[in-house]
């Protein structure tokens, strides 16, 4: 007898209650549409793009194989970053994950500083194959109006400065929360 008071305590506790709230909303996903250009900067005085390990065979002139770059990129509402409106930033880390072809893995949080969504973000995670005219990104979370977010990002490449490095990227980011 003690032992089936007991499972049933046990399953009590690790059983999460349904708040109201939450059944009502279970239901109810609002699904939002962000465009932002991201700006990968590796020129200047102020790179927002940090080359932080090498690997030692690391093919540079082919696919970077093993580079890991940190990133506090720019988020704009244009193309332009010096005419354009900051709303945010990118902020994480890609990784040169392919051996062959040129493909990052990326791992970021788009934390939006301006407008509706404001101190809010989204995170993004998953494979950029970079030479392909679009590609898809999973949204695997977020915080603030995005809380329980999930979707995809696709990204376009909008310019990209073979000398520099410098990039912008033009991000269509499709979120359920």
């Amino acid at each position: 007898m003690a032992a089936a008071a007991l499972i049933v305590l046990l399953l009590a506790v690790a059983t999460p209650a349904m708040h109201p709230q939450t059944a009502s909303a279970a239901g109810a996903d609002k699904e939002t549409h962000i465009k932002v250009y991201w700006h990968d900067v590796y020129s200047g005085p102020s790179p927002t793009a940090v080359v932080v390990a090498k690997a030692a065979t690391t093919n540079s002139s082919k696919t970077g194989f093993g580079m890991v770059v940190v990133i506090d990129d720019p988020l704009t509402d244009g193309p332009d970053l010096n005419s354009s409106k900051i709303v945010g930033r990118a902020q994480g880390t890609y990784i040169a994950s392919g051996k062959d072809s040129l493909a990052l893995l990326m791992n970021m949080n788009f934390v939006f500083s301006a407008g509706q969504y404001n101190g809010s973000a989204v995170a993004i995670m998953g494979r950029n194959s970079v030479m392909d005219e679009v590609r898809e990104m999973a949204v695997i979370g977020g915080t603030g109006a995005f809380r329980w977010a999930r979707g995809y990002a696709q990204a376009r490449t909008h310019t990209f400065d073979l000398k520099t490095g410098d990039a912008s990227v033009q991000y269509n980011v499709f979120i359920r929360h």
